[in-house]
């Protein structure tokens, strides 16, 4: 006898986050690229602009990223902004306060990204079991 299923019933794996390596090497790929067209839009010596970018940036890395990716991400980050977004380009700083500021907001922003993104998969696969079971729950069609 053939029994009729269909396609989308079943559990769906939570999606797996992507390796720590990948995610950095797009962290420093995209942060370059990033700030050298802010460089060429914005002008050099504008960090704000260049911070709010690598922020987001962060934080959209975080989406596909395990927490333990976070605090990489915002160094590669942090390294762009610092060595090429403020004036003298090419040449890394330490400016205790401003740059501990500009390290904490690159790495909360990878870490909400990274959490918003747990909290969405978690919350579709409860879903998920909890919509098409339990006693209450119509028979799925025969054929």
């Amino acid at each position: 006898m053939i029994e009729w299923v269909p396609l989308g019933s079943g559990a769906r794996p939570v999606p797996r986050p992507v390796a720590a390596p990948l995610v950095w090497a797009a962290a420093f790929g995209g942060a370059l690229a990033l700030v050298a067209l802010l460089n060429g839009i914005v002008g050099l010596g504008r960090p704000g602009f260049a911070l709010a970018a690598l922020s987001l940036l962060a934080a959209l890395l975080g989406l596909c990223a395990r927490f333990s990716a976070a605090p990489g991400t915002a160094v590669l980050c942090w390294l762009s902004l610092n060595g090429f977004a403020i004036p003298p380009a090419g040449t890394l700083t330490w400016a205790g306060h401003r740059d501990t500021l500009w390290l904490s907001c690159l790495l909360s922003a990878a870490l909400v990204g990274t959490a918003l993104a747990r909290l969405v998969h978690a919350r579709a696969a409860y879903r998920r079991l909890t919509t098409g079971t339990g006693p209450e729950a119509p028979e799925p069609d025969g054929f």
